[in-house]
């Protein structure tokens, strides 16, 4: 299937079919495209053509539309839906997402939404899901899966299966549990199919099974399924009753989320924002960070005015001082990024004292070689051997302070329960930048004796 690609041309034909209300022919361009893409191409008209566009859609498409939807957009077309209207739309999307888009509406609006929708059944789903936090396993699974009792035969337990598949969208294990709904392992189709009618599920289940408490962290889950490869994983409270579950495309956008979360940290942004956001929300989320640059910079000039006198005398060592804060931050940005992602990954083996010494070991052989080349090229180009040796050494020195500061400082914002992630961005580039050019004037103070 070719990929779908929104053009300015199709945009355009768009815009001008809800001008003129040629509903019909919109309709049928809109049933060849995927409801992802018309979500796509919603994000980028205006709100009363987005509204215009999902109203003419049928109820299956627009359910599956309205959770692709940019939030913003997806607040406008909500607006403009009786709450008669919102239920019906709530009722062809699985229970995560549908609590999802009622947790975004106003608290009077989700009562008369909630008692709007027919299926009572599914509107429990949705009001149990409402209680649990946003960033935990309960906020993110789904109620519908396939669940079977141990008690049951296989003769049962298919035709209960048939019944319950029916609510799921796509089956992906098949769980088993006591009397008490507590979970006790999972269903092999191939056993189900290949063991006699009347045998009792308990003596063809398979026990061992992966899951997650209602309570854990959306990250730590991402971290077991796919360490495990898994597609869906089971969730169960804290008495080991089965409540729902988790599956790979909710994963997915936890991923994305929090690459994009890290990502706007370590480019020195202090919170969720996006390129159309508000200049004032744009504001606010960066300035901080520009602060603390401002005040690095400052504290390094105030450094730089503690050596005037070397600097007077060597006045080459002022020209170094752009190259010495960058390589700086460089290695540090390098060393906290390497700590960051495995923290994330989970990969980081052996104590932080090790760590610590590796990262030495590895700044001193980087340094060393940088040092020599910077030593060689200065020698040559101004002919001091002192003030090349001075500058080569200073080299070394930050070099390896960086990596310690690189290293250290994201586990110790670990330990804090402090994102790790704001150590790859302004904060620890500006630290080494201060440190750096500090010791590079203290040690060329030293060897040339000013």
């Amino acid at each position: 299937m070719t990929p779908f690609k929104l053009t300015d041309e199709l945009l355009v034909q768009i815009e001008d079919l809800i001008t003129d209300h040629k509903d019909s022919k919109l309709v049928s361009l809109m049933d060849e495209i995927h409801y992802a893409d018309v979500a796509e191409i919603a994000n980028e008209l205006n709100e009363d053509q987005a509204v215009y566009l999902i109203k003419l859609l049928d109820s299956d498409k627009t359910s599956d539309v309205l959770k692709e939807l940019d939030d913003d957009v997806r607040e406008a077309v909500l607006n403009n839906l009786s709450s008669k209207e919102i239920a019906e739309e709530i009722e062809e999307l699985d229970s995560d997402d549908a609590a999802d888009i009622i947790a975004e509406l106003p608290d009077d609006i989700v009562q008369e939404v909630i008692s709007e929708i027919e299926d009572r059944e599914h509107a429990q789903d949705i009001v149990d899901l409402l209680k649990y936090p946003e960033d935990s396993a309960g906020g993110l699974m789904a109620k519908e899966l396939v669940r079977v009792n141990e008690n049951w035969n296989v003769l049962t337990c298919v035709k209960e299966m048939r019944a319950q598949a029916e609510n799921v969208t796509r089956v992906h294990s098949i769980y088993v549990v006591d009397d008490e709904e507590r979970l006790l392992g999972r269903l092999s189709l191939k056993d189900l199919l290949t063991t006699s009618t009347t045998t009792p599920i308990r003596d063809v289940y398979i026990p061992k099974v992966d899951s997650v408490n209602v309570n854990e962290d959306p990250e730590e889950v991402a971290k077991i399924m796919s360490k495990y490869d898994l597609e869906a994983i089971p969730v169960i409270d804290d008495l080991g009753r089965l409540v729902g579950r988790i599956t790979i495309d909710d994963i997915v956008d936890v991923i994305r989320e929090e690459a994009e979360k890290d990502y706007q940290l370590a480019a020195g942004i202090s919170q969720s924002v996006e390129a159309d956001d508000s200049i004032w929300d744009l504001t606010r989320a960066r300035l901080p960070w520009l602060f603390l640059g401002l005040i690095g910079g400052v504290g390094a000039a105030a450094i730089m005015g503690g050596f005037e006198e070397l600097i007077s005398k060597h006045a080459i060592l002022f020209f170094f001082t752009p190259l010495i804060a960058a390589m700086a931050g460089n290695v540090g940005v390098q060393s906290s990024a390497i700590i960051v992602q495995g923290l994330a990954n989970d990969d980081l083996k052996g104590s932080i004292s090790n760590r610590l010494v590796k990262e030495v070991l590895l700044a001193t052989l980087n340094g060393v070689i940088l040092a020599a080349i910077l030593l060689l090229f200065t020698w040559v180009w101004k002919g001091s051997f002192p003030t090349a040796m001075a500058i080569s050494i200073s080299l070394i020195v930050v070099i390896i302070v960086a990596g310690i500061i690189g290293t250290f400082t994201p586990l110790f914002l670990n330990k804090r329960g402090i994102d790790p992630a704001i150590a790859t961005g302004p904060f620890i580039t500006t630290s080494n930048d201060i440190f750096g050019i500090l010791i590079y004037f203290w040690i060329a103070k030293v060897i040339l004796g000013i």
